[in-house]
């Protein structure tokens, strides 16, 4: 879900024949799950919420969300149909309900204060600032007061071995990435309008530094 037309979106993996390779590729070059683990552990949510991964890819996610909180109402979103097609699969497979939609991140087909959580993982460095920032504006929107976000993506290097280690990343997402290896995405989170904003863990992959993050919607 890199931009906000079907014209010009461009698949997970940069190219749409790689879309298959989609999960292997990032188990073995993100520590997927370490990071997940954490998102997961880190989210508190009633068990008559409502919970949306955000650019969900095909699921992995969303199927590990669905199974610590059976009794949350579990979506998933993404820009991808063939990418969706694997997501549905995979529930089924795993034998969960999870409610799954085609849509852009820059206008989420939910009503406003629909979701008490939203967790999205490796997909805000694909958007250029200015999609960045609609998205989070959506997010704000359709997350109930006291509403938290969970994100994990690249972010700024820990150190020079980690900067090295993002050079693909750039390579392969262009420009729009350069603003979240800057370290920058929790300003534009604080500039929404969120609140506690505070980083929860950071890890050191082949691509380089995976930040975690979480913010609040104010009451």
């Amino acid at each position: 879900m890199k931009t906000e037309s079907k014209e010009n979106y461009i698949p997970a993996l940069g190219l749409d024949f790689l879309t298959p390779f989609y999960d292997t590729v990032v188990k073995w070059t993100t520590r997927e799950k370490v990071f997940k683990r954490k998102l997961v552990e880190q989210i508190e949510i009633p068990s008559s919420g409502r919970l949306l991964d955000l650019a969900c890819g095909t699921a992995t996610l969303t199927v590990a969300l669905k199974r610590k909180f059976p009794q949350v109402e579990t979506y998933g979103l993404d820009g991808d149909a063939k990418i969706l097609r694997i997501a549905r699969r995979k529930a089924a497979a795993g034998g969960v309900e999870i409610i799954f939609n085609e849509a852009f991140a820059t206008a989420l087909p939910y009503p406003d204060e629909h979701f008490d959580v939203i967790v999205t993982s490796l997909f805000f460095h694909h958007l250029t600032p200015a999609n960045k920032r609609k998205t989070l504006g959506e997010i704000l929107r359709v997350l109930k007061p006291g509403g938290t976000l969970h994100v994990a993506d690249w972010g700024k290097a820990a150190n020079i071995l980690m900067k090295a280690a993002s050079q693909p990343i750039i390579w392969l997402d262009g420009a729009s990435t350069e603003d979240s290896l800057q370290g920058k995405l929790p300003e534009l989170v604080a500039e929404a309008g969120f609140a506690e904003i505070d980083e929860t863990a950071n890890f050191g992959t082949v691509f380089g530094t995976i930040r975690i993050h979480k913010a609040r919607k104010p009451l």
